[in-house]
């Protein structure tokens, strides 16, 4: 029955993204402001071509303390690595690679398009509507 359950279950699909040419202090002030603690980044084409998180904008701001200042677009901060998850991976397997990964959302790609997000909160949802 676990096995059964996958990400596309329980994955957000109302998604907030980020451009890549946002400028740095709009995307930070945004996700502070929404209470998001990370957001997909999309090229032109709708693309997923990095992720803007807490990471970066903590890295930004520490950044910004010793320059006495910043600013630049989104593409220049964001990490451009995103391992990313299909939606019919089930649960139990994602709640795994949650445990032996430090992050703490994964896209979700079908077809190489961004449908969705999923996160740690989001599996532990599940795991716990399942029990």
């Amino acid at each position: 029955m676990f096995h059964s359950i996958c990400v596309r279950d329980y994955m957000t699909t109302s998604l907030f993204t980020l451009q890549e040419s946002t400028e740095i202090l709009r995307a930070v002030h945004v996700l502070v402001e929404k209470d998001i603690s990370g957001a997909p980044v999309i090229d032109e084409n709708g693309k997923l071509v990095g992720i803007l998180t807490e990471r970066d904008c903590m890295r930004i701001d520490l950044e910004a303390s010793y320059y006495e200042g910043y600013g630049g677009r989104v593409e220049n901060y964001m990490s451009k690595k995103v391992v990313s998850i299909e939606p019919d991976v089930s649960i139990l397997e994602l709640a795994k690679r949650f445990i032996d990964a430090p992050y703490r959302r994964y896209p979700v790609l079908e077809n190489g398009r961004l449908i969705g997000l999923i996160s740690r909160r989001d599996v532990m949802r599940a795991l716990d509507e399942l029990w």
